[in-house]
C-alpha cells in the first residue's frame, strides 16, 4: 500500500512539476507594409496632367477637381481646379489659410516650396504632423492660367501615430502627383 501511495504521489507530482510557466508577451506594435509606388500617367480633357499611383482610384467630379482613393489605406486625396483671373493674390490667400486651419491640432507644419521653370509649375507643398484633420496639402499654379489644390484626408478619426505609415504614403504620393504636373491646352 505504502508502494502505491508513493506512486501515486510521485506521478502526481511529476504532473504538476511539469506545467509550463506563464510569458508575459513582449509588447508589440501593428507592423504596416505598403508596396513600392508604382506611378502610370493621367490625363483628361482638363488642362493639366499627373503620374498618379497605380494602387490609387481616381474619379472625376465636376469643374476639373478629381478624387483619387486608396481604399487599403481609408484615405482619399481631393484636387481642386480653378482658373486664374487676375485673382491669384486670393487662390494663394485661400490655399494657405486652409492650410493654416489645421495648426490647431496639428503639432508642425512644414511648407517646401516647388519651382519648375521648365514646365512653369510653382507651388508649394505642405506636410502637416499631428492630429490634424490633413496630414498633406499642395497647391500649384502657373501664376496666369492655371490654379490647383490638393489635400489628403483619410477615413478615421486623426490620431497621428495610428495612420503614419500609411500618411507618410499618401503623402509622398500626393507630392510626386503635385511635381509631375504639366500644363495642357485642355478645354
Amino acid at each position: 500500500m505504502l508502494k502505491k501511495t508513493i506512486g501515486l504521489f510521485s506521478m502526481l507530482l511529476l504532473m504538476v512539476s511539469c506545467k509550463h510557466d506563464v510569458l508575459p508577451k513582449p509588447a508589440s506594435q501593428l507592423r504596416l507594409d505598403y508596396p513600392i509606388a508604382k506611378y502610370a500617367h493621367f490625363s483628361s480633357h482638363c488642362p493639366f496632367e499627373f503620374d498618379i499611383n497605380e494602387d490609387a482610384v481616381i474619379k472625376e467630379d465636376k469643374d476639373c477637381g478629381f478624387s483619387i482613393h486608396y481604399p487599403k489605406m481609408k484615405a482619399t486625396i481631393y484636387l481642386t481646379y480653378k482658373e486664374v483671373n487676375n485673382n491669384i493674390n486670393i487662390l494663394l490667400r485661400d490655399a494657405q489659410k486652409l492650410t493654416y486651419e489645421h495648426v490647431i491640432k496639428a503639432d508642425d507644419i512644414l511648407e517646401q516650396p516647388y519651382i519648375n521653370n521648365d514646365k512653369k509649375v510653382y507651388g508649394m507643398f505642405y506636410r502637416v504632423d499631428g492630429n490634424a484633420a490633413t496630414n498633406g496639402q499642395f497647391y500649384a499654379t502657373d501664376s496666369i492660367k492655371h490654379f490647383i489644390t490638393g489635400s489628403v484626408y483619410f477615413y478615421a478619426k486623426p490620431k497621428f501615430d495610428s495612420i503614419m505609415p500609411a500618411a507618410s504614403y499618401v503623402k509622398n504620393d500626393m507630392q510626386h502627383l503635385m511635381e509631375t504636373i504639366k500644363w495642357t491646352r485642355g478645354r
